[in-house]
């Protein structure tokens, strides 16, 4: 395979000192310089229009910055408050005219407007849920925990694992961020985590976090309809763990979910016409609690960052799609975040 540079996002309380250099080859994974440009950065997502990153600082001050790669590796161009506490993750949108920010714990979400150099704005339009759910530990209050533009752009949709909610804000030319659409409310207890849209046709999948499931929507100018629904764990699994990462192949017929706890990568067959989902396959992650996924199709490789593990593991995709453990793997003190330089 072709070498690839890449960056591991790492949190600072588990002792990461930045961003990681990591490079991708025929010989394995290679840990490189760490970068302290970046703290805490436990997701991003790339521009290709304006060539950023924007990641953020998930914590108690939360932030999000713009950083362009350059020969020293990535330079800051950009440091706005996410006006809220521990933002988790950003998205833009398709015109790559704006980001929206989900800050976990104050449930709340921030939208940026970008300027022409693609740099964040001062003054986002704000939103703050109101609510909880009945797990008194971890629904004490809304938390917000991914935010997501549709296809078109003209919706951002957001999950509140807090709130057991699925939210949709239709979207103007302006900044502004009208009241949301309730499109979606998980059985009590769930935990809605991480949503992403089928490349091809009008399906939304979601993972819950509390409750390890992966839903299956059709995506209608109403809101979701619910086409199918199913359980990320083994039937005989009894222990505790949580829904974490969710990935699709560019044909949108394979779909990976982590399993934190069950320390395991599930795999689904996805029919895109009915949205019905069949199980493949359990393969053990390669370490404690798989937080995020990287697939690299060009490459016949998807990558798992094991937050509890602290390490970055690298598998194989069979013609199937199932996974092949590759043997490779390597320490990050920290690391929460993989993405290519």
């Amino acid at each position: 395979m072709a070498s690839l540079d890449l960056w591991v996002g790492s949190y600072a309380a588990a002792g990461g000192r930045g961003l990681y250099r990591l490079r991708c080859d025929a010989n394995g994974l290679t840990l490189g310089n760490v970068d302290d440009v970046a703290s805490n950065a436990s997701y991003g997502v790339w521009s290709p229009r304006h060539r950023l990153h924007y990641l953020v600082d998930e914590a108690a001050l939360g932030a999000v910055g713009a950083y362009r790669v350059d020969e020293a590796g990535l330079t800051r161009q950009a440091r706005l408050a996410s006006e809220g506490r521990e933002p988790c993750y950003v998205a833009i949108d398709p015109a790559e005219r704006r980001i929206a920010v989900a800050n976990y714990a104050s449930g709340s979400i921030a939208l940026f407007a970008l300027g022409k150099d693609g740099l964040p704005q001062q003054g986002p339009a704000l939103f703050a849920n109101a609510g909880g759910g009945p797990n008194a530990e971890r629904q004490e209050g809304p938390h917000m925990h991914c935010v997501r533009f549709s296809p078109d752009g003209a919706y951002l949709y957001a999950t509140d694992l807090g709130t057991d909610q699925l939210l949709r804000f239709a979207l103007k030319d302006d900044p502004a961020i009208e009241r949301p659409q309730l499109v979606w409310t998980a059985p009590p207890g769930s935990g809605p985590r991480h949503l992403l849209f089928h490349p091809h046709a009008p399906l939304a999948l979601l993972v819950c976090e509390m409750a390890s499931t992966l839903t299956v929507f059709e995506v209608t100018a109403e809101g979701l309809a619910t086409c199918s629904t199913c359980s990320t764990l083994p039937d005989d699994f009894s222990g505790e763990s949580l829904g974490g990462d969710l990935a699709i192949n560019a044909a949108g017929t394979r779909v990976y979910v982590t399993n934190r706890g069950h320390d395991s990568i599930a795999v689904f067959a996805l029919d895109a016409g009915t949205g019905a989902l069949e199980f493949i396959q359990h393969v053990a992650s390669g370490g404690a609690s798989p937080r995020n996924l990287l697939m690299l199709e060009d490459h016949g490789q998807l990558l798992v960052v094991n937050e509890e593990a602290g390490n970055v593991v690298r598998f194989a995709f069979k013609d199937d799609g199932e996974l092949m453990p590759t043997g490779d793997s390597v320490d990050v003190p920290g690391a929460a975040f993989v993405f290519p330089a």
